[in-house]
């Protein structure tokens, strides 16, 4: 039995992670905006369940729900930096703003989260971070430049951080998902731009025209996905990237086609720029 700490966790993959979690009979701590949100997913859940009211962009507020997770449950064994925020528009369209607003989710609230449990891993020499990531991590498509940025920078940092921990006996993974059936394309999770730029249309416009024909139909199965997870972080050698979903495969595939493709083109080019 260990205890999961997960964040973003009233509903979507985060809901189903803390369901195949306490149905395996780990001790887990759920943390969304409210709690009462939680605790309406999990009514039968007792004292296996700590909710916790959490928003990820307050340092304070992580501060605190760690060390009730402490108080409650005497430790923590996997985190699961859950909590996200959706931008979908072109680069340009983005103000400062709505940028700001997504990297204060994605990317600031994850370091926040892991600054705050990283002391207790590291005295246990033991635990496992578990970030999400995304199928926006293998390539930026046309409207989701933002939102993929935060995916890259949360694998740039996840992958040094693996190389750190390793030594400590925490593991660190990414997990990797495709498009999933979960409310992500809802207008509650995604955010757009107001006066979208018409020279964009073909391509960023096109992709928010499809997005209302995409949402409910996605092929990933959020149960399927989130009992994944909950097996993978009992391996003794979890991966350092998990990807779910075979529209995660088949765009890493491609990607790493891509990459090797053009390396490949231009090697006698990029041969040349050493000392002689």
């Amino acid at each position: 039995m260990s205890v999961w700490f997960v964040t973003g966790s009233s509903r979507g993959l985060g809901a189903e992670i803390v369901r195949a979690a306490l149905k395996e009979g780990h001790q887990v701590v759920a943390t969304a905006r409210s709690a009462d949100a939680v605790l309406g997913q999990f009514p039968g859940a007792g004292d296996q369940l700590l909710a916790l009211p959490l928003d990820v962009t307050d340092p304070a507020g992580i501060e605190m729900a760690v060390a009730a997770a402490v108080a409650q449950y005497g430790g923590i064994d996997v985190v699961v930096n859950n909590a996200g925020r959706g931008l979908l528009c072109a680069v340009e369209e983005a103000d400062d703003a709505a940028v700001r607003a997504v990297y204060e989710t994605n990317v600031f609230g994850l370091l926040a989260v892991q600054r705050a449990v990283l002391p207790i891993l590291r005295k246990q020499r033991s635990g496992h971070i578990i970030n999400m990531s995304s199928i926006a991590a293998f390539g930026g498509l046309a409207g989701w430049g933002v939102y993929a940025s935060t995916k890259y920078a949360v694998e740039g940092f996840s992958e040094a951080l693996h190389a750190e921990l390793a030594p400590l006996g925490v593991h660190v993974t990414l997990v990797e998902p495709g498009y999933f059936r979960t409310d992500f394309l809802e207008p509650s999770s995604l955010h757009t731009v107001q006066e979208p730029i018409d020279d964009y249309a073909a391509t960023s416009g096109a992709m928010r025209q499809a997005v209302p024909s995409i949402n409910k139909t996605q092929q990933g199965d959020p149960v399927k996905g989130a009992r994944v997870i909950v097996e993978m972080a009992a391996s003794a050698e979890p991966p350092l990237r998990l990807q779910l979903g075979t529209d995660t495969l088949q765009a890493a595939e491609a990607k790493l086609d891509g990459v090797r493709k053009e390396m490949d083109a231009w090697r006698h080019i990029a041969v040349t720029s050493d000392f002689s």
